[in-house]
């Protein structure tokens, strides 16, 4: 909500995909009359700018490309930021020839009236679905000695992009580099795509033999039977009628989670899901999509050895990034699978701590020093800001695939919530605070945090 107006964007599945599906929209309406008073085309339309980049008139009959994400408002600039997901069909783009503005874009408007200020694609003619699908967020930082108002947004790429929110260039300069050609039949992949120099991805990129699962020496034999016949290779190596395994998946690298940043010290932290996708192409069906390739799905697209992931743990990791000058300050291991601790391959092998957690949510990072978050498992953990150490740790009653939150309520106690559930577990949320009358700056003990 901004002044009068109520701003939102619109989902639409991908499952599907047919002649003039639905394409994506961000819309403001009049908060008291429910008039329509803006619209952004994120498809653009004959004569709008970008529409160059849908070939054969492809912006015509394609969909999605939508604001499904959380966007984020500048109150003070009246700047909304919204970052932007996959045309359809994800994994073939044929049909849609072009860097498919503004796909897979962060895309900054003038909330008053729509108009666009600036956007940047981090992906072009995406085939990867990776979408940008987590909040962008506002911080301010020092960089080289100067302070800047900047927007920053996780991608499913691995990367974090950088931007001066009012003017949009890229606090570090990011490059366009040559990547892998598509040979399916009537594909043209983009030649370039963007990569920011700083920071360092947060999510490996790439995935080669060296990733494949090495806990023991049958469990690598099997991992190299398992992907024999596939294609690896570095980011952006698009998808295959072989089936490619391309790292991150999709679902990132980030995702829905997005980050936290804090806004004292500049530091980001993001969590990461650190397991491939197999991307195989077939022909389409038609019953489901109007194209000549689409996804297999008589393949799944997890890749694994009897109930192991297909890679080395971390599953899910943490990182900590300086906003000020780009580098990494820690990354460590994002939960854990305790069911996979009991796996009989594993018997006897010396596992990591935490074998980490692969999944969208992602974490909220507090005055107090703490980065709360579940990375999609059944534990709320609570690491040290500054160094990433688990401090604290809460079972939950089910599965916490969400971000926490915290609130204080009039009395000035504090509150840590997490929503945990779904299938059939029933939906709860799940209430953690310090014992009242307890001094919070004695630091957290397991003892004194109460449910």
């Amino acid at each position: 909500v901004y002044g009068d107006l109520v701003i939102v964007g619109n989902g639409l599945w991908d499952g599907f995909v047919y002649p003039r599906d639905p394409p994506g929209h961000i819309y403001a309406f009049d908060a008291r009359t429910g008039t329509l008073r803006w619209r952004f085309d994120l498809i653009p339309q004959e004569g709008q700018p970008g529409g160059e980049t849908w070939e054969n008139g492809s912006a015509e009959r394609t969909g999605h490309t939508n604001a499904w994400a959380p966007m984020v408002l500048d109150p003070e600039r009246g700047i909304l930021y919204a970052g932007i997901g996959t045309p359809s069909n994800d994994y073939y783009g044929g049909d849609r020839l072009g860097d498919n503005l503004y796909a897979e874009s962060l895309v900054a408007l003038d909330a008053r009236t729509g108009e666009k200020l600036w956007h940047f694609q981090t992906v072009h003619h995406g085939v990867w679905d990776f979408d940008l699908p987590g909040a962008p967020v506002l911080y301010t930082a020092t960089v080289d000695g100067r302070r800047i108002d900047a927007v920053a947004v996780a991608g499913k790429t691995g990367f974090i992009y950088a931007f001066d929110r009012v003017s949009g260039e890229p606090i570090w300069p990011i490059e366009e580099r040559a990547v892998p050609a598509s040979d399916v039949p009537g594909e043209r992949t983009a030649p370039t795509q963007p990569f920011p120099t700083k920071p360092a991805p947060f999510a490996r990129q790439g995935f080669t033999e060296g990733d494949l699962l090495s806990l023991t020496p049958r469990l690598r034999a099997r991992a190299e039977e398992v992907v024999s016949g596939y294609r690896l290779g570095p980011l952006f190596t698009p998808p295959s009628r072989e089936g490619t395994l391309a790292m991150p998946g999709i679902i990132g690298g980030g995702n829905w989670g997005g980050a936290a940043v804090d806004p004292e010290t500049g530091i980001l932290y993001v969590k990461a899901t650190e397991q491939p996708s197999l991307l195989k192409l077939a022909p389409a069906d038609p019953e489901l999509v109007v194209a000549e390739w689409a996804r297999d799905r008589a393949v799944g697209m997890g890749m694994g050895i009897d109930g192991l992931p297909i890679s080395d743990p971390p599953w899910g990791t943490l990182t900590a990034v300086d906003m000020n000058s780009g580098e990494h300050v820690w990354r460590v291991a994002a939960g854990d699978r305790p069911e996979l601790r009991e796996h009989p391959a594993l018997a006897g092998v010396e596992l990591p701590e935490r074998l980490g957690y692969p999944g969208a949510p992602g974490g909220i990072v507090t005055r107090g020093g703490l980065v709360f978050l579940t990375g999609g498992g059944d534990v709320l953990w609570a690491h040290d800001k500054a160094t990433g150490e688990v401090l604290w740790q809460a079972k939950l009653p089910a599965r916490g695939y969400a971000n926490p939150m915290t609130y204080a309520t009039s009395d000035g106690r504090q509150f840590v919530v997490i929503a945990t559930g779904g299938g059939s577990s029933p939906s709860t949320l799940v209430a953690f605070a310090l014992q009242v009358g307890e001094d919070e700056e004695q630091g957290l003990d397991r003892g004194r945090v109460r449910r």
